[in-house]
């Protein structure tokens, strides 16, 4: 596990290469400003109506269309 420095840098460098560093600002800036439950929203909505296949099926696409580098 990461202490909170390593984490936090590590977070802000890979927001920072996928968005760029004006979008990685301001998406950190809407975090700290909107009321936002991510693990509830995540249990709501993110696999809704999903099958374990079909959540299988779209994370292999996608890690196809984005290959880490």
């Amino acid at each position: 596990m990461m202490n909170s420095a390593v984490l936090l840098d590590t977070g802000m460098r890979f927001l920072s290469e996928k968005l760029g560093p004006v979008e990685a600002e301001r998406f950190v800036a809407l975090l700290i400003r909107e009321p936002f439950d991510y693990t509830e929203w995540r249990k709501s909505n993110l696999f809704a109506g999903k099958t374990v296949k079909e959540i299988s099926a779209a994370a292999k696409a996608y890690t196809v269309q984005n290959p880490m580098e």
